[in-house]
């Protein structure tokens, strides 16, 4: 018995480095976003003026992927799907534009993306885009933001990856694109709300720009110091 619980320790130990070395160690993904997006300053727009989804421009498949440049960006970028007018998929709900928390994680900004069936997400420094794109698959690519820990000048984050899909009227975020639902986002009345994986729910309010005080984003994680 002292033998199996043994292997099975080790069994579990050896799958907890793994997913560890997985989640802060593999090799970032590939930085496949437009550079003018990261280096325009997206918190100088109208984000209630909203592009008009005519089809008479760009499809989302004609616009690279984007994705988290190494754990967060320096400043609020430049929308990702601007040249896009692809109308909206069959059963997707239109919650473009930015929103800013007044119930549950109270004061968190978000600017969301829509084009055809794909849906950008900026947000606290990350950017989560899934969906048809010209570089890279359907599902997100990109860090979680957090600073877990790190080592020399080098910062640690988590890898994350999801993919969306509408259902009635909620837009579901999926675990590697087919894993379980750990987001949620959905329109009630005027608002956004945004239901999380540990269990809060949030209300947001549209606005029209981004405050001053969202152009750089605050560092977020611990921060652990290896050496």
């Amino acid at each position: 018995m002292k033998k199996i619980i043994a292997v099975i320790l080790v069994g579990l130990l050896l799958l907890f480095s793994l997913g560890f070395w997985q989640l802060y160690f593999s090799n970032r993904p590939p930085l496949t976003i437009n550079p003018l997006v990261l280096s325009g300053d997206g918190s100088q727009i109208d984000y209630c003026e909203l592009p008009i989804l005519d089809g008479s421009a760009k499809l989302a498949a004609d616009i690279p992927k984007g994705n988290t440049p190494d754990c967060g960006y320096d400043h609020f970028p430049m929308p990702i799907l601007a040249e896009c007018t692809e109308p909206l998929s069959d059963g997707a709900d239109d919650i473009r534009g930015l929103w800013k928390a007044v119930t549950g994680k109270v004061g968190h900004i978000e600017r969301v993306e829509q084009c055809g069936s794909r849906v950008v997400v900026t947000a606290a420094g990350i950017i989560h885009d899934a969906g048809p794109n010209s570089s890279g698959g359907l599902t997100s690519n990109d860090t979680e933001g957090a600073v877990l820990f790190t080592i020399g000048d080098k910062e640690y984050c988590p890898r994350t990856s999801a993919g969306v899909k509408w259902n009635e009227g909620v837009l579901d975020f999926h675990v590697f694109g087919w894993g379980p639902v750990v987001v949620k986002r959905y329109r009630e009345g005027e608002q956004l709300v945004w239901e999380y994986a540990d269990g809060s729910i949030t209300r947001m309010d549209r606005i029209c720009t981004l405050p001053e005080a969202y152009k750089t984003p605050s560092s977020r994680g611990p921060r652990y110091k290896i050496w």
